[in-house]
């Protein structure tokens, strides 16, 4: 919800667009930082308690970012804010791999970051068009209330999130020694880079994208909301059909079509065209990613017995990995957003034609 509003709230705060970016790392690097904990917790003292605890811990934070009085505060209460919900995702995750053999995962993962993808399609376009008439503030209290509602639905269907796992505590040392593991074979490095140049990628271009619009054809926030309009309309309505697409032909080449059509979609929006034929390659954009990520999710949950761990390291380099994407795009500002773009864009390709061989051996079995 904040990556479009960068423009309006750099401006409420009489900072840089730069300074105001940096709230949405802030929250994303804190969140991949606490997935590295919850994931292992949750395999021992099971999924219900810790992803309630996240979802009241999200709710109460946010509401208190609504009452930032500075930039500041702003992105210390989203750096907050993320280290407390970083169990909601990854938990979910993991609880599909719980429920679901390796070949059946792929509609509901689909599924799942369907719903992730209608959120953020969601929450980017309705926040930065309704800004102009409830105020920023309005729109963080209005999430917290919508998800005081999530919060008791999640209550009164709590038995399907499991019971609470009688085996002992982890120590410091077995975590450290199960994400070792997880990295010792070629199958769980290639997959987990992926997931982290993916994430660039997707995060670094998404999040500058309102203030490209607005520098380039001149917009405001509800023109901005309709350039975005396409992002996450792919997964939310073809997630669970590219699933079952997975499940039934492997991965081996949905992944590389995916990095790279959003390669050459993000390069495209620098050409010479007008702001109404933007929505169609942000649309592209956003398909690229929810045909590589659902789908390395799924890998994921196949690479050892302990599910909760290996979601657990995902979701920490894959937010680690959206957090940078943000951090390396603002960064490169003065080189222009156009080249950034056209930098992105090639960068994404090149590793669709690299996962051509990489991913050769995700087939149906």
């Amino acid at each position: 919800m904040i990556a479009p509003l960068i423009p309006r709230l750099a401006g409420v705060f009489n900072v840089t667009v730069q300074t105001m970016g940096l709230a949405v790392p802030a929250y994303l690097i804190a969140y991949g930082t606490a997935t590295l904990f919850y994931g292992p917790l949750s395999d021992r003292w099971g999924r219900r308690p810790i992803i309630i605890a996240c979802l009241a811990a999200f709710i109460l934070l946010t509401a208190l970012t609504g009452l930032s009085r500075s930039s500041t505060q702003l992105s210390v209460l989203r750096l907050i804010t993320g280290l407390g919900a970083g169990g909601v995702v990854p938990l979910a995750l993991t609880l599909i791999g719980d429920l679901f053999p390796y070949q059946e995962r792929g509609r509901p993962i689909g599924w799942l970051f369907g719903a992730m993808a209608g959120g953020m399609a969601g929450g980017s376009v309705m926040g930065v068009m309704l800004e102009p008439f409830v105020s920023w503030q309005g729109l963080f209290f209005g999430v917290a209330a919508l998800s005081i509602v999530t919060f008791f639905c999640l209550l009164r269907y709590r038995s399907l999130l499991g019971s609470r796992n009688s085996a002992a505590k982890p120590s410091f040392r077995a975590i450290v020694v199960g994400y070792w593991t997880l990295l010792d074979t070629a199958r769980g490095r290639r997959t987990y880079g992926y997931v982290f140049v993916n994430a660039v990628f997707h995060s670094g271009v998404f999040t500058w994208l309102g203030v490209y619009f607005s520098r380039r054809y001149g917009v405001g926030e509800i023109g901005i909301g309709l350039a975005l309009l396409g992002y996450g309309i792919p997964g939310f309505l073809f997630g669970p059909a590219i699933g079952r697409l997975a499940d039934r032909y492997g991965r081996s080449h949905l992944i590389p079509l995916g990095l790279t059509l959003a390669g050459a979609s993000a390069a495209a929006l620098t050409l010479d065209i007008p702001i109404a034929v933007a929505p169609v390659l942000v649309t592209l954009l956003s398909l690229g990613y929810d045909l590589t990520q659902p789908l390395l999710a799924g890998i994921v949950t196949d690479l050892g017995p302990q599910r909760g761990q290996a979601v657990g390291l995902m979701a920490f380099i894959l937010f680690l990995g959206f957090g940078m994407g943000s951090l390396i795009f603002g960064a490169m500002l003065p080189l222009g957003i156009s080249t950034d773009l056209i930098i992105f864009g090639t960068c994404a390709v090149l590793a669709g034609v690299l996962a051509l061989i990489q991913f050769r051996a995700e087939i149906r079995k």
